[in-house]
C-alpha cells in the first residue's frame, strides 16, 4: 500500500457532526485512535507505525519532546520523522515539572526550542503533560495560573497547546473546561461507555498491544479532530478482533481489587528497568505523585496483589508511594530485583552478529531479550540490553 504524508496544519475550527464522521463513534468498545510515545518504548521504525494506523486504526501519534528545564527525549526526532512517513498526524507532549508561573514559562521555551529542533512541524499540538509531584504540591488556582502561561507561551511557537492529566487530577488539582483536555483514566470495563466524551481525548490504557511492536503502550480515544487538526482521516482498523482484544486486555488490568486482599510485610530493593508511576494509592486510576526514571531504587515495606498486578508500598518523608511491580501473577515485568541492566549502544557498522559475539550471547538470545528478532533493523544510537 502507499504511504501518504499527512502534512500538519493549523485548522482549528469544526463541527461536532464532522468530528463524529471522522471518528466513527462506536460506544461498543473503546477506540486506539491515538499512541502516545516516548523514550520508554525505545526506538520505533516506520514499519511499527505503518502497522499500527493499518491494523489498529491509528490516527495519530503523540511523542514526548522534554521533560522539565533540560530533558530532551533523546527519540523525538526520529519519533516525528517516522510517524509523518508513517502517514500520521504528529503531535508532542513536555512533561511539567514546574511550580511556578516562572518556571512554567521557562519551561514551555525549552519545551518549544526542543520540538523545533526535533521537527515538530507548525500546527501540531504541543501538550503539557501534568502529574508530578511538583503539580501536587500546589493549589488548583496556582495549578490553573501556571498552566495557563505554559500553554500562553507555547503559542508563541506556532503549536497548539493542550492539558494532559489524571481523571482524579482533572478539575480538582487543576481546571480542565469541556471542548478541551486529554484525560487518563483506565475503568473497570471499557467498552460500553465513551469516557470523557466531552473533552479532546481520552487516554484508556497504558497496556496496549500492536502485532510488530514490544510492550506496552498508552491508548487514546479521540473524542474531537483536535490531535488531527480537523484532517478527516479515513483510515480503519483492518484487525478489528485485536482491537477488540485490547479492550479485554484492559479490562482484565483494571480489574476490582478482590476484598481478600491483603498487604503482607515485604523488605525489598527494586531498580527500576523503565519509567514507572509512582501513583498515591495501589490502584491504576490513582493519582500519580511522580514519575520515577529507569534506574531509580525503590524500597519498599509491603506488598499486595489487587487489581490484576502485584503493588509495593514505598515510604515516602510525607506518607507513602505505591507502584506496580508487575501483574498479578507476580512476574516482575516492570521492575528488576538487583542490578539494573548493561547496555550497549549501536555503532555504525554494527549488526546483531557482531553484537551477540561481542557479548558472549547468541544472535537469537540477543533480539529476544530486546523484544526484536534478528531481522529487525537495527541503528546507530541505539541503545541494546547485553545483560
Amino acid at each position: 500500500m502507499p504511504q501518504v504524508k499527512l502534512k500538519n496544519k493549523l485548522v482549528l475550527t469544526g463541527a461536532a457532526t464532522m468530528a463524529a464522521l471522522f471518528l466513527g463513534l462506536n460506544a461498543n468498545a473503546a477506540r486506539m485512535d491515538m499512541v502516545d510515545v516516548s523514550n520508554n518504548n525505545g526506538y520505533m521504525s516506520t514499519a511499527e507505525y505503518v502497522s499500527m494506523r493499518n491494523e489498529f486504526g491509528v490516527k495519530a501519534v503523540t511523542v514526548k519532546i522534554s521533560e522539565g528545564g533540560t530533558y530532551k527525549d533523546p527519540y523525538a526526532a526520529s519519533n516525528i520523522a517516522n510517524v509523518q512517513a508513517a502517514g500520521l498526524y504528529i503531535n508532542g507532549y513536555h512533561f511539567a515539572r514546574y511550580a511556578t508561573k516562572a518556571q512554567a514559562i521557562a519551561e514551555a521555551d525549552f519545551a518549544g526550542q526542543t520540538a523545533k529542533a526535533a521537527g515538530l512541524p507548525v500546527g501540531a499540538v504541543l501538550a503539557t503533560d501534568v502529574e508530578a509531584e511538583e503539580q501536587n504540591n500546589q493549589s488548583k488556582a496556582t495549578n490553573d495560573a501556571n498552566n495557563k502561561a505554559f500553554m500562553q507561551e507555547i503559542e508563541k511557537f506556532g503549536y497548539r497547546a493542550d492539558i494532559y492529566t489524571s481523571g482524579s487530577w482533572a478539575n480538582n488539582k487543576m481546571t480542565v473546561k469541556g471542548k478541551t483536555g486529554w484525560i487518563a483514566s483506565y475503568p473497570y470495563v471499557v467498552s460500553g461507555k465513551n469516557w470523557y466524551s466531552t473533552n479532546h481525548a481520552w487516554q484508556w490504557s497504558s497496556t496496549a498491544k500492536f502485532r510488530i511492536s514490544y510492550g506496552g503502550f498508552d491508548v487514546s480515544q479521540l473524542n474531537s479532530n483536535y490531535y488531527t487538526a480537523d484532517q478527516k482521516s479515513t483510515v480503519k482498523p483492518t484487525d478489528k478482533d485485536a482491537v477488540k482484544d485490547n479492550n479485554k486486555e484492559a479490562n482484565k488490568n483494571t480489574s476490582k481489587p478482590s476484598n481478600s486482599a491483603k498487604w503482607v510485610k515485604e523488605s525489598k530493593n527494586y531498580t527500576l528497568k523503565t519509567a514507572v508511576k509512582l501513583r498515591a494509592d495501589a490502584s491504576t486510576t490513582s493519582s500519580v505523585i511522580a514519575i520515577l526514571p529507569s534506574g531509580t531504587t525503590v524500597k519498599s515495606d509491603q506488598a499486595i496483589i489487587q487489581g490484576g498486578y502485584r503493588w509495593v508500598r514505598q515510604p515516602r518523608f510525607n506518607g507513602y508511594g505505591y507502584l506496580a511491580t508487575g501483574p498479578a501473577n507476580n512476574t516482575l515485568e516492570y521492575v528488576k530485583n538487583g542490578a539494573a541492566h548493561t547496555y550497549y549502544t549501536v555503532k555504525s557498522g554494527d549488526s546483531w552478529w557482531v553484537i551477540a559475539q561481542r557479548n558472549g550471547l547468541s544472535m537469537t538470545t540477543l533480539a529476544s531479550q530486546n523484544g526484536k528478532t534478528i531481522y529487525t533493523t537495527i541503528y546507530p544510537g541505539q541503545r541494546l540490553v547485553v545483560r
